[in-house]
């Protein structure tokens, strides 16, 4: 796959890790116009990147030096699942999107709490039975593809590390071991 990845390249290396849509790819060669990468048929078939074609806009994710600031949350790259646009609600300034929840990610997802859709470290600001919404500002849009994204369109979803690590270690204290499930979290009171 080549990426056109403008400034982004500089000092980009073979071997180097870069996030496509927030999927941590390696880059496999470097020219002067473009970045390559592969991808595995395992990930094309759990993202959205089988779906890109010539022209698609991505967002495109150097990996922060160690060091680094970290503006959001920690984002990996390792997707968890993908998902589907469910509304898109366009404000003065801004937009609200919601997305469909699914099974892998429900146990994950809390309200004000940190999700990355397509690789872009957002704000889980509402949350139902069915959805999550987020509020994108301006910025974040005309900087990511979440602006050219519409209703029914998949999109990867990393959930938070370390929620991941709690729901984990919650399910193996809980009497019997086992998995948390949303039954269980609801008896004790979450």
């Amino acid at each position: 796959m080549a990426l056109e990845a403008g400034p982004l390249m500089q000092g980009v290396r073979p071997g180097d890790s870069v996030a496509v849509n927030g999927v941590c790819l390696t880059v496999t060669s470097v020219t002067e116009q473009a970045l390559e990468v592969e991808a595995a048929a395992e990930t094309l078939s759990k993202t959205n990147l089988g779906e890109l074609t010539g022209g698609s806009r991505i967002n495109l994710e150097r990996p922060i030096p160690a060091g680094g600031r970290i503006h959001g949350h920690w984002v990996l790259g390792h997707v968890d699942s993908t998902t589907r646009v469910a509304r898109i609600q366009r404000l003065p300034e801004s937009l609200l999107m919601s997305f469909e929840l699914n099974d892998e990610i429900r146990p994950f997802i809390v309200a004000r709490g940190s999700v990355a859709v397509d690789g872009v470290s957002l704000t889980a600001a509402r949350l139902d039975e069915s959805t999550f919404t987020c509020s994108i500002i301006g910025y974040t849009l005309s900087h990511t593809n979440l602006s050219v994204r519409e209703v029914g369109q998949r999109v990867n979803v990393e959930t938070d590390i370390i929620g991941k690590y709690v729901v984990k270690a919650l399910g193996k204290t809980m009497q019997g071991g086992g998995e948390i499930t949303e039954d269980n979290l609801r008896n004790w009171g979450y």
